[in-house]
């Protein structure tokens, strides 16, 4: 069977970015996975003003909205580190909360897929023949947590 998650009040949305659960990372706390995500994409540019503004916005569709301002210049790296930017994000966010790991490990070796319409990269696309690179994420942090345990 295959998990398709997408919106966070739905079944799995603890997998969402947009998801409530906070993470500490480069020394600040961040109130989701998309905040901080979004806010990467301006670190040592001249719009780096924009990283706290994303980071104290109130919502993470607010703080998408203003990582996907196309008047703005990302980091010149940004389609090289996204990925990695995004999986070190995602297991904070994991080892952080409990409850949502729980659920995580719950999944078994079950396939993960984010059913984004939109987006074929991290989700799958309306027709499901995208990347799926966010689902992959969760798939490796699955393993990883549960190497970790057994350990």
């Amino acid at each position: 069977m295959t998990i398709y998650f997408y919106k966070v009040g739905a079944p799995y949305g603890c997998f969402s970015n947009f998801s409530p659960h906070s993470i500490h990372l480069q020394e600040r706390d961040w109130p989701t996975v998309e905040h901080y995500y979004q806010a990467q994409k301006f670190s040592g540019t001249e719009d780096s003003f924009l990283i706290e503004r994303i980071r104290t916005t109130t919502t993470p569709e607010k703080a998408a909205a203003l990582g996907r301002d196309r008047s703005r210049r990302v980091r010149p790296d940004w389609e090289q580190v996204k990925f990695f930017i995004m999986r070190e994000a995602v297991l904070i966010k994991f080892l952080t909360h409990r409850d949502i790991q729980v659920i995580l490990l719950a999944t078994a070796d079950q396939a993960i897929v984010e059913d984004s319409p939109t987006d074929y990269y991290w989700g799958c696309g309306v027709e499901r023949t995208g990347q799926n690179k966010l689902g992959k994420i969760l798939m490796s942090i699955r393993h990883e947590i549960r190497q970790q345990l057994a350990n």
